[in-house]
């Protein structure tokens, strides 16, 4: 059944939430008017933090974390250990593992991973850059720490054959996450000992 909505402006805003992920009708419609009750101030900060963040966010030229400068915070810390670096889906990654306070390494941020039923190849994502971050020289072990679906075992598998020509350590985190789990719903304690208890790619797979 087709919902009618009173006013258009409404109806609009309403199609825009909707559109959000995991936001359905329902809760979009309760959403909007939430924000029609809110005075002119808080509907202004909120949709200037939004477009704010649009016009002015950057990707930090060295992994590709969001950041607020080109180069982010983690990469420009000279206390971490920039010759181990993690490589992970997206930003929400690196939150998680962040958060686990288990690693003192850098972040490469792929931008998702290999999915050709949705269109998604090695070339849409950040493998390149990686494979010439690794080329400097300067990195001495790489972690792979995608989800362990399908997607995030064939992106692995993919890296790992590109970074074969180079002479580092190449390890994935253990499979105290369960298989089809994705890294950003994982607890702190079971996301730090998979970081920790991390074995060697090959191992794992029998390569």
């Amino acid at each position: 059944m087709i919902q009618k909505y009173p006013s258009v402006l409404l109806e609009n805003a309403v199609n825009e939430f909707a559109k959000l992920p995991g936001v359905g009708r329902k809760t979009a419609l309760r959403l909007v008017l939430h924000m029609l009750r809110q005075d002119n101030k808080t509907v202004e900060n909120f949709s200037s933090a939004i477009l704010t963040l649009k016009n002015e966010v950057k990707y930090c030229k060295s992994c590709y974390n969001i950041s607020d400068a080109d180069i982010c915070p983690i990469c420009s810390n000279t206390s971490r250990d920039s010759s181990i670096v993690c490589v992970v889906e997206n930003i929400k990654e690196v939150m998680a593992i962040e958060n686990t306070s288990q690693f003192k390494g850098l972040y490469h941020v792929l931008g998702g991973i290999i999915s050709p039923i949705d269109g998604i190849g090695p070339g849409d994502l950040q493998i390149e850059s990686l494979v010439k971050r690794v080329a400097e020289g300067h990195i001495k072990e790489i972690i792979l720490a995608l989800s362990t679906t399908m997607e995030g075992d064939t992106t692995n598998f993919y890296i790992y054959k590109k970074l074969a020509p180079y002479n580092i350590k190449i390890s994935m985190i253990a499979r105290g996450i369960s298989i089809g789990d994705e890294i950003e719903y994982a607890d702190e304690v079971t996301l730090g000992r998979s970081i920790i208890n991390r074995t060697l790619f090959n191992e794992s797979f029998n390569l």
